[in-house]
């Protein structure tokens, strides 16, 4: 079983490479994700990470479902100032 996390797109440098790189938030952490599978993201986006690779992406409602998923088993506490910031 694969688990994707959500998370919200920080910073898109702007670059032609081919493994487009990015800042994404999770709870307050930040990380480099590869944007490859989806090279449409800009900043302010959510997205769906998994192994270092955003894989989907996804609106803010659905991203909020998620942080309220994970809130109840009490995974991410913070994550929801994700969606509203």
């Amino acid at each position: 079983m694969c688990l994707g996390v959500p998370g919200r797109v920080v910073e898109t440098p702007d670059s032609s490479d081919e493994m487009r790189m990015a800042r994404v938030e999770f709870a307050g952490i930040q990380r480099r994700v590869c944007l490859a599978c989806v090279p449409e993201v800009q900043a302010g986006d959510f997205v769906i990470v998994h192994a270092g690779f955003a894989i989907s992406r996804i609106d803010p409602h659905e991203a909020e479902r998620v942080f309220s998923y994970l809130r109840e088993i009490g995974e991410a506490e913070g994550w929801a100032d994700e969606v509203r910031g």
